[in-house]
């Protein structure tokens, strides 16, 4: 007889930044429950909509047209049934965070459980590589700030460098993002030696791809997997 143990948990993944990024997500979410049988893990409906606009173009032009996007979706999913939300990118969380409020479902928020992997693995700071939009708003900044814990960006050269790395794993040349992605890592560390926190959904990928150790790797696509399964071991039981 099968066993399910999660009787009432839907978790609704807006996903398509990018595709790659997003199915990476659901293997990472495999990974964090641990289920030994099918049974065992959450349901999920995933919306990979990728039709949303470039977010750091958006944010650079001051265009909405993302929010109203995303907006649009996170409702689908709520009439869908969704009793949790996660979105992997973290670009986009800057125009989700205008609206998310209203939404009455949890939102697991990706630059939260990104920071808190961060200061439990590297208390004295990390490094955020990300896209130019996410720092452009912001989003890691301000809140590491509020935890009063260190954060180094790379110059604007080494944010060309990462936009580069973006587009090479979007466009499937994994092989190509490993290797450049390995070249801006050891940049970094060599100028300070902290972890990297691969804080666009699509690092993770091509950090994978490049050969660097595992352990000086903190993955916005595992935090959210993480952080995601500890909330629907929160709201299971009050679900049930």
């Amino acid at each position: 007889m099968n066993s399910y143990r999660y009787q009432n948990t839907l978790i609704g993944v807006l996903g398509g930044m990018g595709p790659a990024a997003t199915g990476k997500f659901l293997l990472e979410l495999t990974t964090a429950c641990g289920a030994a049988q099918d049974q065992g893990h959450p349901r999920a409906i995933v919306l990979s909509d990728t039709h949303i606009a470039d977010r750091t173009a958006a944010i650079l032009n001051h265009d909405d047209l993302p929010l109203r996007q995303t907006r649009e979706d996170i409702w689908k999913l709520v009439a869908w049934g969704a009793t949790l939300i996660a979105v992997p990118c973290n670009t986009v969380h800057y125009f989700i965070n205008q609206f998310i409020d209203e939404v009455p479902v949890p939102f697991v928020n990706i630059v939260d459980a990104t920071l808190d992997a961060a200061q439990k693995a590297s208390p004295e700071g990390a490094w955020l590589t990300c896209t130019r939009g996410t720092v452009e708003t912001g989003l890691y900044q301000r809140e590491a700030e509020k935890r009063h814990y260190t954060i180094l960006t790379p110059d604007d050269d080494g944010l060309d460098q990462l936009m580069t790395i973006v587009g090479e794993v979007k466009a499937g040349r994994l092989s190509d993002a490993g290797i450049h992605y390995r070249e801006i890592a050891e940049q970094l560390m060599s100028m300070h030696e902290l972890p990297l926190m691969t804080a666009c959904t699509e690092l993770p990928l091509a950090f994978e791809a490049s050969g660097l150790s595992p352990s000086i790797q903190i993955s916005s696509l595992t935090a959210l997997a993480e952080a995601s399964m500890s909330e629907i071991n929160k709201l299971e039981p009050a679900l049930s």
